[in-house]
């Protein structure tokens, strides 16, 4: 009979993600704070993936995470957070993690919500799962959001009723279980930026599972050193235009899509009065990029209505 091994069972992993952009201070001020990371210790991988900028900022990145002993995956081109949240998953899911947790650069995980949240995943295997994300002065960034399937508009939670809504969960920080994250493929990489994590949501409650909420935790987001407050960028207004709508037609029946195609105008203005209406459009290309995005979109929608029709022509043939 084999000797039992001495070792016993293997400690469950967590894999924590980052997706890096350009410089990478932003990140090891935040994310990757030395303390902060050497308190997580055993009970988690830390994966860091970089879209390509300048190589100054990728040799950087590279001299960092060798001298610390992460992980760190390098895209030979910038697909988008969501495309490169998927490479740095697979990383940790081949490296034998039993959950995996996307994290924001600018996003602080303490140590004692690290594992909490990898108990979490253990006991509800078929559930996505965030913490309240908070601004640095402690006011609530992410307490719950739903989208309105009728009009294609998000709010926080608690501030609308109706039938139509459906809740969606951050991927600031966001924690997947190995089997759940596989079963769902990842991110849709057809998202650049923005709404992937509201398609994620969408089809994480499409097949099955939960998406849960745990008000008991909290993780400090440092959104005062992006965007917030200064204006929205281009690259902001571009892919929240386009990626409502590709969500759309995606998703939504042709005649509810087209509803929200309808009210695209009006919510690329809204998208453009988002962070402070003069900071944003005083930014240059911010009405191309709300403009191309919409437009971008539109063509989405548009071409999945046409694919619609002539499925039904061909079956009203058959």
């Amino acid at each position: 009979m084999a000797e039992p091994s001495p070792r016993g069972p293997r400690p469950p992993r967590l894999g924590v993600v980052v997706v890096n952009y350009g410089d990478p201070a932003v990140l090891l001020r935040h994310a990757l704070e030395p303390g902060r990371v050497a308190a997580w210790g055993p009970d988690a991988l830390v994966v860091v993936v970089d879209n390509p900028s300048e190589a100054r900022h990728r040799a950087a990145l590279e001299d960092v995470c060798r001298d610390r002993g992460h992980d760190l995956v390098l895209m030979p081109h910038n697909g988008g957070f969501g495309s490169g949240a998927n490479a740095g998953a697979q990383r940790a899911l081949d490296a034998g993690c039993d959950a995996v947790l996307l994290l924001n650069p600018d996003a602080e995980l303490e140590a004692p919500v690290l594992r909490a949240l990898l108990a979490d995943a253990l006991d509800h295997p078929r559930a996505l799962t965030t913490p309240r994300v908070l601004r640095e002065d402690g006011s609530a960034w992410f307490d719950g959001a739903d989208l309105c399937l009728r009009d294609g508009t998000t709010r926080r939670a608690g501030r609308r009723t109706g039938p139509d809504l459906e809740p969606w969960l951050t991927g600031a920080c966001l924690l997947a279980p190995a089997g759940l994250w596989r079963d769902l493929g990842g991110f849709d990489d057809d998202y650049f930026l923005y709404w992937e994590d509201v398609d994620l949501s969408h089809r994480c409650l499409a097949a099955g599972g939960a998406l849960r909420l745990r008000s008991d935790l909290t993780v400090a987001h440092a959104v005062g050193g992006t965007q917030e407050g200064a204006g929205k960028s281009p690259t902001y207004l571009r892919h929240s235009c386009r990626g409502r709508l590709l969500f759309a037609a995606k998703h939504l029946p042709p005649g509810r899509a087209l509803r929200w195609a309808a009210g695209a105008p009006r919510y690329a203005v809204a998208v453009g009065l988002r962070g402070g209406a003069r900071s944003t459009l005083a930014r240059p290309g911010a009405l191309r990029a709300l403009a191309g995005g919409t437009a971008s979109g539109l063509l989405a929608v548009l071409g999945a209505a046409r694919r619609h029709s002539a499925g039904r022509a061909r079956g009203e043939r058959a």
